[in-house]
């Protein structure tokens, strides 16, 4: 037996802000909220358990320290990877440098609060 990831909870300031930001970009809906304020978002008409995880926003006023120690990969479905780009700058993305040399291909971006995340090249089936 193995196990599965089937949520990934992330501190936010704002949960409301990054469940809209992440299920724009993921294309998942909200599923459902905690009385501390948590926002769970999730693919459409699967939800918790399915082939993909879901996300956790849990309310949390910590100031963060440093470059985040695990980061979310992420893969266009239906366009190239410039196209995908443009998209999620349009969503809020913020392109940010974390140390690459400039010859990868991928982007490193962040989330309206600042946490990193990768559009990496290679086209993903969607689900």
């Amino acid at each position: 037996m193995a196990c599965r990831i089937s949520e990934l909870v992330v501190d936010a300031a704002d949960p409301d802000r990054l469940a809209e930001f992440w299920s724009k970009v993921l294309g998942y809906v909200e599923l459902g909220r905690e009385d501390d304020g948590s926002i769970e978002i999730g693919p459409p008409g699967v939800g918790f358990g399915g082939p993909q995880p879901t996300l956790i926003l849990s309310p949390s006023g910590d100031p963060r320290a440093g470059k985040l120690r695990l980061h979310i990969d992420v893969n266009a479905t239906d366009r190239d990877q410039d196209a995908e780009l443009e998209r999620l700058l349009a969503l809020g993305a913020r392109p940010v440098d974390v140390g690459q040399t400039g010859t990868e291909n991928w982007h490193v971006l962040a989330d309206p609060e600042g946490n990193e995340f990768c559009l990496l090249h290679t086209r993903l089936q969607p689900l």
